[in-house]
This record gives C-alpha cells, structure tokens and sequence, in this order.
C-alpha cells in the first residue's frame, strides 16, 4: 500500500495540505515534534499521528515504511538536512513546498546520492516554486535559444508562522541571482524593474526566491532573477536596511522576533483563501541571436491565493508521484533531483483549480499587444 507521512502537518500550511489530502481519499500519517499538536490533529481527521524529532538516532527507521516524506515544517534550512539524508538511506521519496533558494541549492547537490539511492527529490510543490517554476519551462519552450529570464510575482497574501519565520531566518542574508551560471549575492532590492502584472506597470525589486536554482536546472538558462512588486519605498528601506542586516543575526535580537512572530502570526483567513489571487509573470531573452537584436517571449499566470494554491499543488505532486507518473502519465518520475516542471512538466500548474495563463509575446510575433489566452481552469 502506498503510503505517505506529512511532516509539520498542524502548522497553517501543513494543516491545510493534510486537509486537502484527506478530502481526496489519502490517509497520510500525520508527524511533528509537538506531540499535542500531532495527537490533537490524528485525532480530529481520523489519522494516525507520530511524535517525531528530526534529532532522533532511529529517524531513517521511522521513514522505512512510507513511500515518500512530504516536508512543511519551515524554516526548510533547519528541517531539510536530517529529513533528505534519512530519506536516501530509508529509500523513501522526499517533497517539501520550500521557496528557500539555499535549500533547493543544497538538494541540487545531492542530485547524485539521490540518483544512487533511487530516491527522488522533489523540493518547491508549493506556491514556491510551482507557477514560476512551471512559467520558465512555458517561456523555455517558446525560445529554447534563451539566454536569460526574468520572473515577477505579486501577491498580497498575509504570511502564516512558518512563512514569517522563514523570511527571518534568511533576514540575515543578502539578495541572490543566477549570473552567467553562477549564484551571485547581491544586496536586497539591488534591481528594480516595471512589469505589468495585468493592470499596467508597477514597481517590483529584486528577491531571492529558489528559481535561481530550479529555473536553470531544466531550462539550461544560465542568467536569472526574480521580482516582487512592492511600493518603490519598500525597495528603497530594503537597501538601506542591508548595513545593518548582522543585527537580525544576534541571539537575543532573534529569539524577540520569533517570540513576536509566535504572539500575533497566524496567516489568511477562509475568505483571503477564497478570494485573493496572485499574478506571476515571465519573461525570457535571447541576447545571442545572430542578427544581435534581442528576441524575447513573455506570459502571464493568474493563480488563487498563494496558500490555496500550495495545498492544492503539494496533494497533487504527491499523488503524482505515489502513482509513478510524470508529464507523459505513465512512466515514473525520475530518481534524483527534480523541480516541479522537471517532473511533470509546464503543463502542470494548469492541471491546478483557478489557474489560468497568458501568452504575451513570442519572438515571432508581429502585434507585441495581441495577446492569447492558453488554458483556463
């Protein structure tokens, strides 16, 4: 019987994702370190519930009788070391719904073991990296020749727990892009851009999202960077905040912000969940054409609220790899590291409820303005 642990399944996020894979027929065991909350959660949707401390000598013992392991327990660069070197030995599957690039550039690197252990690595099943993810394979597709791609993402979403203290843990950290195949530290909001994300432009600045990582590794394209729209003032504080970014990393100055995050961060209601929508959009480049004029393909993707579609995107690659399938429906997803597009293919997001994509520009359109509607869901 195939079989599936969600670890950190009775945070927000871990919650709805247990949620969704209840309502569609799973019976995952539910896992944590708070053995209350674990219990508390089993016991309300009718599960099996397991204490589990990612510290404990006979964790790759635990993970022996599941096919894969589904990983929400944020900040990931805390949880994804024990949690994929117990994975490789137990031969269970890995996924998580991280957005952090340092741990899709730490699984990226354990391609190799992976792929010994017939293990997959499927970090980023969430809102980060699915609809960027799966938008750079699109975008790939109309210009293979690309050389370089930009992504953008707006969204108003308020951030659960894990989120928040997600963005503190990598406070301390500066900005980060892919630059000629190398990943280049840069300060905060080192770049700022207009992109019309559907209703004419607005200011967006660089972030370090995990695209630098997974956009190259099926893509081949070697330069790239990621946007969020924001006022140009919080671009603007984010620079002149970087001189004094090494205070975050003080114990006591860390230990106040997570207890204060812990006090008042919940994340969105049933009616944020309901109603929001993110816009993500894509733009690749190709800057070594023969003619040396700039040919470049550009779309859009309208997607739910970023939580909403997280637990909606994680049960259904989970599903898709328990079943064995990948973007053809039949063979198995490969062992080893994968992205989401990598495993399933452009398409995916589509296959995702409320989602739909527009093709902007190709580079042998001759109208920039005509735009086409792809798919709508």
């Amino acid at each position: 019987m195939v079989s599936l642990l969600i670890y950190g399944s009775y945070g927000y996020t871990g919650t709805l994702i247990t949620r969704e894979a209840v309502s569609r027929g799973m019976s995952p065991v539910v896992a944590g370190r708070d053995g209350t909350k674990v219990t508390r959660q089993a016991n309300e949707l009718g599960l099996e519930g397991r204490v589990l401390d990612l510290e404990t000598s006979d964790l790759v013992s635990h993970l022996e009788a599941f096919d894969a392991v589904l990983n929400c327990a944020g900040p990931f660069v805390d949880t994804v070391d024990p949690l994929v070197s117990a994975c490789l030995e137990a031969e269970t599957d890995y996924l998580d719904v991280t957005g952090e690039f340092p741990v899709f550039e730490r699984l990226r690197q354990r391609d190799q073991d992976a792929r010994a252990a017939g293990v997959t690595l499927l970090p980023g099943v969430g809102f980060d990296v699915v609809p960027t993810d799966c938008l750079a394979a699109f975008l790939h597709e109309q210009l293979p020749s690309a050389d370089r791609l930009a992504l953008g993402v707006r969204a108003d979403a308020s951030p659960s727990r894990g989120t928040a203290l997600t963005v503190l843990e990598l406070a301390g950290e500066r900005g980060v892009v892919r630059r000629n195949g190398r990943l280049v530290q840069v300060p905060p909001a080192f770049r700022t851009r207009e992109i019309d994300f559907g209703d004419g432009p607005e200011h967006a600045a660089t972030i370090p999202l995990g695209d630098v990582v997974t956009a190259p590794w099926h893509t081949g394209i070697e330069s790239v960077e990621v946007y969020a729209a924001m006022p140009s003032g919080a671009s603007m504080a984010m620079r002149a905040t970087d001189p004094f970014r090494r205070v975050l990393e003080v114990g006591p100055v860390r230990a106040a912000l997570r207890h204060g995050i812990d006090a008042v961060v919940t994340g969105p209601g049933d009616r944020r969940l309901r109603e929001e929508t993110v816009s993500v959009w894509g733009e690749v480049i190709d800057q070594s054409a023969e003619d040396d004029a700039s040919r470049r393909a550009s779309a859009r993707l309208r997607t739910p609220n970023v939580y909403a579609l997280t637990a909606d995107a994680a049960v259904s690659a989970t599903e898709r790899l328990l079943a064995g399938t990948n973007r053809s429906g039949f063979d198995p997803v490969p062992p080893g590291f994968q992205t989401p597009a990598s495993a399933f293919g452009a398409e995916f997001v589509l296959e995702l409820e409320g989602t739909d994509r527009e093709l902007l520009e190709t580079p042998d359109q001759d109208d920039p303005d005509r735009t086409a509607l792809e798919s709508e869901g």
